[in-house]
């Protein structure tokens, strides 16, 4: 009598698929709302293009952006210059192109800074209590209590007129917001089992703030931030276009709305297409912003 054989196993063609990891469900999930949110796809799209066009302006601009033509000038719209063409001749597309490394690098350094700042400031500020966080908070409540507009001018115009002076001057404005959201985040984790375990184990002030409230912060720290890119380049276009930011011949989008005012009555591309881009791109960042507070809140639900 003969021993029946094995069954065969399943072949790999035939084997169950195997189960999603975690991580690949929660990229899903989260691919998921954003797809419910017609604002969020828009914002990510149009913070996309803008990344694209600084990433990619040398390759993307039909001409330099400082090249002088004086048989061009003031040239309409046409197949040749899409944008038409300024005072002395530059292709304003160009021009567009490159002024959004200009504009959008300055919002993102004034954000950089203010963020960064902020943080720590406000750790140290809510970690160190008592005299020393009563007087950061009430230097932050005098800043605060000053219009932004108002103090970014006086800064810049102390400063100088430069670009770079127009940065600082925005992102020491910014910073105040930065502190007290920082702080309130401080003073809610300080309390947490693991800080007061490392404090127990001899941790100082300098280690607790780099490996436990630092990198907790960071979350709605990251929302605050997108959701204020949007403004400080609308303030830092309006310190150009008032003549404290980016200065000739730099492409800055501030400064092409300022010169352009001159010829809006005949020529009305000069001014409008950079002013679109201000727009546009204040706009993406703020539906952005907008969209990811709601994706990292779980209380509030998709738009």
């Amino acid at each position: 009598m003969s021993l029946s054989s094995p069954p065969d196993l399943p072949s790999s063609a035939t084997a169950a698929p195997a189960a999603p990891t975690a991580g690949r469900l929660a990229l899903g999930f989260l691919w998921y709302r954003v797809r419910q949110s017609p604002l969020t796809l828009a914002g990510i799209a149009i913070f996309a293009l803008v990344l694209a066009v600084i990433l990619f302006a040398p390759l993307i601009a039909p001409y330099p952006p400082d090249a002088v033509d004086l048989s061009q000038r003031l040239l309409r719209p046409s197949g040749a210059h899409w944008f038409g063409t300024d005072e002395v001749g530059r292709d304003l597309l160009s021009r567009v192109i490159f002024g959004a490394r200009t504009s959008c690098g300055a919002g993102f350094g004034i954000v950089a800074l203010a963020a960064i700042g902020g943080l720590v400031i406000g750790g140290l500020a809510g970690l160190a209590g008592g005299i020393v966080d009563g007087l950061v908070m009430r230097l932050m409540d005098v800043m605060l209590a000053l219009p932004t507009l108002v103090l970014a001018l006086a800064l810049a115009a102390a400063l100088g007129p430069s670009l770079v002076n127009a940065l600082l001057a925005v992102a020491v404005v910014r910073l105040p917001a930065y502190v007290r959201f920082s702080r309130a985040q401080t003073l809610t984790l300080r309390h947490r089992n693991y800080v007061s375990v490392s404090r127990t184990f001899g941790a100082g002030t300098a280690h607790i703030l780099r490996w436990h409230i630092l990198p907790n912060a960071l979350s709605p720290i990251l929302v605050q931030a997108t959701l204020d890119l949007g403004g400080t380049i609308l303030i830092a276009a309006a310190l150009s276009f008032i003549g404290l930011g980016a200065q000739p011949p730099t492409a800055e989008w501030g400064a092409m709305v300022s010169t352009g005012r001159n010829y809006l009555l005949d020529q009305w591309w000069y001014a409008t297409f950079p002013g679109f881009a201000i727009l546009v791109t204040a706009m993406g960042c703020n539906l952005l912003g907008d969209g990811l507070r709601d994706l990292l809140d779980p209380r509030l639900g998709p738009r």
